[in-house]
């Protein structure tokens, strides 16, 4: 008997990047901007689209894992594909509201 998935939402999986902080700057990647898109397929695959705060960033293979274990722990979950992308680059007006008041910028 094959069991229904359950279908895994944006809210869920940007819920569970939340958790991964850049340890430089000790800030979760959603509330820096990091985050490009997020797609998901009727079979629970996920792809995530990122950008890092610099192409020379020393973390970016530590960030890019702890994003892939984070998805993978979620239910049903398919497969997860990140895609590092350039464009646009990364800012710091991408800093969400609640991040730059923590950081006084």
């Amino acid at each position: 008997m094959v069991k229904d998935t359950e279908k895994i939402t944006i809210p869920e999986v940007t819920k569970a990047l939340k958790g991964c902080v850049d340890p430089e700057i000790g800030l979760d990647i959603v509330d820096l901007g990091l985050i490009q898109g997020i797609n998901i397929d009727d079979s629970n695959n996920v792809k995530v689209r990122l950008t890092m705060t610099s192409p020379m960033c020393p973390v970016t293979s530590v960030i890019l894992a702890d994003v892939q274990l984070r998805i993978e722990h979620l239910h049903d979950i398919g497969n997860v594909d990140i895609d590092l992308v350039w464009d646009p680059a990364w800012s710091p007006e991408m800093i969400s509201e609640e991040a730059r008041m923590s950081l006084n910028v």
